[in-house]
């Protein structure tokens, strides 16, 4: 059965998204931890990241450096950071979260809340700066 990720890369549930091409997506998080948050995915489901084939697992990162820039850009943060957590979601993603000055780190726990009209504005800042 295809994984949640999979139905958005599909279309079959909307998304937020960032970016896209013909191996991986990029798209908000719906639950995120920061103003920003994104995740990236390779469009082969693959469930643990380590077992992704080498190209692919290279290329998640050079897929996300672009969208790192782009939210660093797009809301100033003092860096975005990275995440490789994979217990939710069968499929290998990464994260990518703001880290603002106003908070001394983040947690995948702790969630920020947007309407939708704001995720379409932060997806929309982003795609602005890539």
């Amino acid at each position: 059965m295809a994984t949640i990720f999979t139905k958005i890369i599909n279309g079959d549930i909307p998304s937020y998204k960032i970016a896209e091409n013909d191996q991986y997506y990029a798209f908000l998080d719906i639950n995120p931890a920061a103003k920003g948050h994104t995740l990236v995915v390779p469009k082969l489901e693959v469930d643990y990241i380590f077992d992704l084939p080498p190209d692919v697992l290279g290329g998640l990162l050079q897929f996300a450096q672009p969208i790192a820039r782009a939210l660093d850009a797009a809301f100033r943060p003092v860096r975005t950071g990275i995440i490789v957590e994979g217990l939710e979601v069968p499929h290998a993603h990464v994260h990518l979260i703001p880290m603002y000055p106003d908070r001394k780190g983040f947690s995948l726990g702790k969630k920020e809340s947007f309407t939708a009209e704001e995720m379409q504005a932060i997806a929309a800042a982003i795609r602005q700066k890539l």
